[in-house]
């Protein structure tokens, strides 16, 4: 796991994770890898840039704005 390329939220999720896993009988190695597998999971991968609206409309907004456009509602 490269160090840096996740946040240190992130980092102490899976630190705890980890210790959990631990106290359950895994072993270090297997906890270590489930607890990172779990944060991927969680957090869809390593460090995330913003989180608000995406700057691009989906193909079915698109449509509905268009529609509304067309019908004098927008």
């Amino acid at each position: 796991m490269p160090r840096g390329a996740y946040t240190a939220k992130q980092e102490r999720k899976a630190d705890h994770i980890e210790k959990s896993y631990e106290k359950r009988g895994v072993g270090k190695k297997e906890a270590e890898e489930r607890a990172w597998r779990t944060v991927n999971k969680q957090d869809k991968g390593g460090k995330n840039e913003g989180s608000g609206r995406s700057s691009s409309r989906s193909a079915a907004a698109k449509k509905g704005w268009e529609t509304r456009r067309r019908n004098g509602n927008g």
